[in-house]
């Protein structure tokens, strides 16, 4: 096996063959040749030879470099030489993650057309003046995404998805000035899904509340148009969603109140038609949908029809934000010790609910109840409540019998300690992680800093500067984590096993929180039929 301290890669790409001009012989010879040169003869003997020829450099969808990224992210080589810059990416912000990404491995990169090597302090100070113009680059195509939305804001039209309760989408042409045919859609009216919208705003603007909704659907068998029962958060978005709302002036000065950007001038407000906000949404890749402040929207009137008059619609707006302000949080401390393990037969799931009796010692009684009952009052379950504190007694009880007949336990308990080990393990690696990215972090910093020194009155002092600061911010980030992991390790003078015997005492004196874990290294789930509680051990068939 080759030592990685001493092992070098070359990638060398091509669009197409042409037998002229920069050839991926030609390249890989220049690069060791290089080698040669500044490195040691016999490394350039040694070189790993990545090729692709016949891929575009627009992107890194190529299967010879990534085969070269996963090597390097296994610490197989200490550098990369390639020919030209472009031979990588001609995509500033790809070039620039694979820059970040290959510091953080430890991994040289070296260019020598343009005599970029990240192994000198010259050479990072001047990756990262590439990556501030990578910045730069981000925020134009975010203002060119942004300047396209103002262009289909004009249209009104519906650009695809799902489409909201009450509608669906429908395909319309047109015809343009040079006589092109043009397609494009916009929403149409459903008009049993138009009536169950409509339902929705009348109950929440009776009752106020969500909850009360939700419950008042489920009983009349109300579902949602994908077929499952209404929840607070899909009656949420249908109440927050500006496409039902009928463009009027109180429409129009809502928004300019709220500082969206009305794009729409006010006679387009006509009373019929409804509202398309563009950009309400933050819809990354690999990441839960986020809702962007009103702020942010893009306002239009659109080409379909509105279902809810604008006071009924800002009614239930200011009702929302009423909701929001005194909404119920629930206690930062859970005594029931089943949460998350306790399922009603029916299938819910089972939470604590407080009472207002106590008991003689003075603590709080509660029960466990079913959400499905909850939520349909009744309508779909009718199992009995569980009562909290003999529940959780009764589970106690059973899990301390089990040290009389401990061959089960004592195979779960390794198991959770082989667990427990490897998540050591785990949080060893990240922390070892951590402090290398730290390091890494304030190298950087320091590249730039020394950098600066060389952009006396130049432009590209202040975006370098932004970037320092930028650093700062996240090895301060970075000092946080790595607090947190190792608050989170476990202390060397306690003890690593615990045992069998003790069982039934250590589980008594644990927190809570650990009496949980504890009983979540045994148990996979809890049923409760009304009258008595079935326990499923990992491992046992349900």
């Amino acid at each position: 096996m080759k030592n990685p301290q001493t092992c070098i890669a070359i990638y060398s790409r091509k669009s197409k063959f042409t037998g002229k001009g920069e050839s991926i012989g030609n390249q890989v010879e220049l690069c060791k040749e290089y080698i040669r040169t500044h490195y040691h003869a016999a490394c350039a003997e040694t070189v790993v030879v990545y090729e692709d020829e016949g891929f575009s450099g627009g992107n890194l969808d190529r299967p010879a470099f990534q085969q070269m990224i996963a090597a390097a992210r296994q610490h197989q080589f200490s550098a990369i030489v390639v020919y030209r810059l472009d031979r990588i990416s001609r995509n500033i912000s790809d070039f620039s993650g694979l820059i970040e990404e290959l510091s953080r491995l430890n991994v040289a990169f070296v260019s020598i057309k343009e005599q970029f090597d990240t192994a000198t302090p010259m050479g990072r100070a001047m990756m990262y003046i590439a990556s501030v113009f990578s910045q730069l680059e981000r925020e134009t195509i975010a203002e060119r995404i942004r300047d396209n939305m103002h262009e289909l804001a004009k249209t009104g039209r519906w650009l695809g998805g799902n489409t909201p309760t009450g509608y669906t989408s429908e395909s319309i042409k047109a015809v343009t000035v040079d006589g092109k045919l043009k397609k494009s859609c916009k929403l149409k009216l459903v008009p049993a899904e138009a009536a169950q919208v409509r339902l929705i705003f009348d109950l929440f603007l009776q009752t106020g509340s969500l909850t009360a909704t939700e419950q008042e659907l489920i009983r009349r068998r109300i579902l949602t148009k994908n077929g499952k029962n209404h929840s607070r958060f899909s009656l949420r978005a249908i109440l927050q969603n500006p496409v039902y709302l009928v463009a009027d002036a109180a429409a129009h000065a809502y928004f300019i109140q709220q500082n969206a950007d009305v794009f729409s001038p006010l006679s387009d407000f006509d009373g019929t038609r409804g509202i398309l906000a563009y950009n309400r949404t933050n819809q990354t890749k690999g990441r839960s949908t986020v809702m962007l402040p009103i702020q942010e929207w893009i306002v239009a009137v659109g080409q379909h029809p509105g279902l809810i008059p604008s006071a009924t619609w800002l009614h239930a707006q200011q009702l929302l934000a009423q909701n929001r302000c005194k909404s119920y949080r629930a206690p930062r401390i859970n005594q029931a010790l089943l949460t998350g393990f306790l399922f009603c037969s029916c299938g819910s799931r089972m939470y604590p609910k407080l009472s207002s009796r106590t008991t003689p010692e003075g603590k709080r009684t509660f029960h466990y109840v079913c959400k499905q009952k909850e939520r349909s009052r009744g309508s779909l379950c009718h199992q009995s409540n569980a009562n909290g504190i003999l529940l959780d007694q009764a589970i106690f009880a059973q899990l301390f019998c089990l040290t009389s007949d401990s061959s089960l336990l004592v195979q779960q308990l390794r198991q959770h300690k082989k667990e427990a080990m490897a998540c050591q393990t785990q949080t060893e690696n990240e922390l070892a992680a951590l402090n290398t990215e730290l390091t890494q972090t304030r190298q950087k910093i320091a590249a730039l800093v020394d950098s600066l020194a060389l952009m006396q009155n130049s432009t590209a002092a202040l975006p370098v500067t932004q970037r320092i600061e930028e650093l700062h911010a996240h090895s301060r980030l970075l000092e946080q984590q790595i607090q947190a992991h190792r608050q989170a390790m476990p202390q060397t003078d306690q003890p690593q096993t615990t045992p069998l015997l003790d069982f039934s005492y250590c589980l008594s004196q644990m927190s809570i929180d650990r009496q949980r874990n504890a009983l979540r290294s045994l148990v996979h789930k809890i049923v409760w039929n009304g009258s008595t509680a079935h326990l499923f051990f990992l491992g046992s068939a349900e």
